[in-house]
């Protein structure tokens, strides 16, 4: 931030006089500067660029937290929004499910960025193009069969203060890269599809040609040998997932059904309860002895890093699962005071116009011992999977049916053929228990798009895992 657009002055000017009732108040103002920019079959799709900028206004009255956002972020328009959120917290504080204080809202200060090499105001949009256009044509290889090529990037800079009637200031800034790749390979009545993605918190160095250039020639040719493999067997067999599987497994099978708000039945109504019960904590065994699962908002480079979460609590990796045991839930200070449950500081906003709830963010499955060539080795019978194309959860995060891009046979030890459209399922605590091999080589994946709240919120969430092995699983062929 310049000095001319520093928000400091106005957010200083606005708390100094508190509606009347509250006995706290904070302003976190947010501007988020955007760069979209996709590519197909080595012609540009367009270039978009968009800017983002706001405040949300918080108060406590009469033990009730309430909110107001406002896009004027001038002193006279902050005022106003504190005013509107202490009227309606006012007018809400006679119905309040729990009565908070300050613990809630800490009043820390200190100051977080995303680690980088190089800044993304350096990725112009011409470098952005190269990188794209030279991507797209590393996967053209078969003009007859390779029938789409995509290549798109989303470049977003963020910035947010965060300042408190009790002492908080906060400044964090974030820099967030969303790169992804796909091949689509089609002959006859067949096309397969296969993808690769780059996301996380990087500067411009994210955009490595030499690596767009092998992923891309990788994928394609991998496009291509589906065409002619045989469909994925059906029956009980050891599954071996990936990293790049195992972050869409951890999302909806361990971060969901953690949520604390889920578990209090705030998201019953759109986002579904948890088959978790208050209960389970330090009891439930959720995983076989070789799982251990944590929270890591400090992992450099993952898409859900932050110093502290928009209560103002610092954010401490912390264990969810150790040793297949669930011992702590992903709940803010507030789920925290209300259930008497042990949480985390995951209390978060997509942006200045939504208030904060319950929000997974890196949850990583923490490297065993092994390495991929000896989890393979421990297979007699089993299917390899890859990559994330389809997935359906019930609304307790119980049930569940993952289906992969890429798949291939184990046989007595060693990778045989490849497997087309390969699908496994099961139920949560009963497939977690089933974990027999943890990879020592993790790698960290992330998605922006993971989707909460009524009115909705679009979040980051970032996963790393090792390759897992788990004993058993129902697997079956045809279309996911």
């Amino acid at each position: 931030m310049n000095a001319a657009a520093d928000p400091t002055h106005a957010m200083v000017a606005a708390l100094d006089t508190l509606p009347p009732g509250c006995s706290w108040a904070a302003v976190r103002h947010v501007r988020e500067q955007a760069a979209y920019h996709g590519v197909r079959n080595d012609q540009p799709l367009g270039n978009g660029s968009a800017h983002d900028e706001g405040a949300m206004c918080e108060v406590m009255v009469d033990g009730q937290i309430g909110y107001a956002g406002t896009a004027d972020t001038s002193t006279e328009g902050l005022r106003a929004a504190l005013a509107r959120a202490a009227a309606t917290t006012r007018a809400a504080a006679a119905q309040r499910l729990h009565a908070f204080d300050q613990a809630q809202r800490p009043p820390v200060q200190g100051r977080f960025a995303s680690a980088h090499r190089e800044p993304l105001a350096g990725a112009d949009t011409a470098r952005v193009l190269a990188y794209l256009l030279a991507a797209s044509a590393a996967m053209r290889s078969d003009d007859a069969r390779l029938v789409t090529r995509n290549a798109h990037a989303s470049l977003v800079q963020t910035q947010q203060r965060y300042l408190s009637t009790n002492g908080a200031d906060l400044d964090q800034r974030w820099q967030f890269v969303d790169i992804g790749l796909q091949a689509t390979a089609a002959e006859g009545m067949q096309s397969q599809t296969r993808s690769w993605s780059r996301t996380g918190q990087w500067g411009a160095e994210a955009l490595d040609l030499a690596q767009a250039g092998s992923e891309g020639r990788r994928i394609a040719h991998e496009a291509l040998v589906l065409l002619q493999a045989p469909d994925c067997p059906t029956g009980r067999m050891d599954l071996l997932l990936m990293p790049d599987q195992m972050m869409l497994q951890i999302h909806e099978s361990i971060g969901h059904p953690l949520e604390l708000d889920r578990i209090l039945g705030d998201e019953r109504n759109y986002a579904g309860w948890s088959f978790v019960q208050p209960g389970d904590f330090g009891v439930l065994r959720y995983g076989s002895p070789l799982m251990n699962v944590c929270f890591d908002p400090g992992r450099d480079h993952a898409l859900a890093s932050y110093g502290w979460d928009d209560a103002g609590n610092p954010a401490r990796r912390e264990r969810l699962i150790e040793h297949g045991i669930l011992r702590r839930g992903l709940g803010s200070l507030e789920s925290q005071a209300r259930s008497g449950l042990p949480g985390v500081a995951n209390f978060r906003a997509s942006s200045w116009n939504r208030a904060p709830i319950d929000r997974m963010a890196n949850i990583d499955l923490e490297p065993g011992d092994a390495t991929l060539d000896e989890l393979i080795a421990q297979v007699d019978d089993g299917i390899l999977m890859a990559t994330n194309r389809s997935w359906s959860i019930d609304d307790y995060r119980n049930k569940f049916q993952f289906g992969c891009e890429w798949g291939q046979r184990i046989e007595r030890g060693r990778l045989t053929g490849v497997v087309r459209n390969p699908n496994y399922r099961g139920v949560t605590v009963d497939f977690w228990n089933r974990l027999a091999g943890v990879g020592r080589d993790d790698a960290a994946y992330g998605t922006p798009y993971c989707g909460k709240g009524e009115p909705n919120q679009i979040i980051r969430v970032g996963h790393a895992a090792p390759p897992c092995l788990f004993r058993g699983v129902e697997v079956f062929g045809g279309g996911a």
